[in-house]
C-alpha cells in the first residue's frame, strides 16, 4: 500500500518514509507514525508524517501490522 491516503494512516501505523534529505537517493527510514501532518484526504506526492523518534517524512510504503 502506498502512502497516498491519509485514511491508510494513523498513529501507531508501521511505516517507511523518504525524508527530505534522503529524497536524492530515495533511503526508506522505517518508523512508526506519530503525527500526521498532511491536513488534505489525499496527496500526489504522498502523505507527510512525524515518526515517533521525530523524523519527519513522506509516506512511501505502509507496512503489515505485526503479528
Amino acid at each position: 500500500m502506498d502512502g497516498t491516503r491519509r485514511a491508510d494512516i494513523s498513529s501507531g501505523t508501521r511505516v517507511r518514509v523518504v525524508q527530505k534529505q534522503d529524497q536524492p537517493s530515495g533511503m526508506l527510514t522505517d518508523g512508526t507514525v506519530s503525527e500526521i501532518l498532511t491536513k488534505s484526504a489525499s496527496h500526489p506526492h504522498d502523505i507527510k508524517v512525524r515518526l515517533t523518534n521525530g523524523a519527519v517524512g513522506r509516506v512511501k510504503v505502509i507496512l503489515p501490522e505485526r503479528s
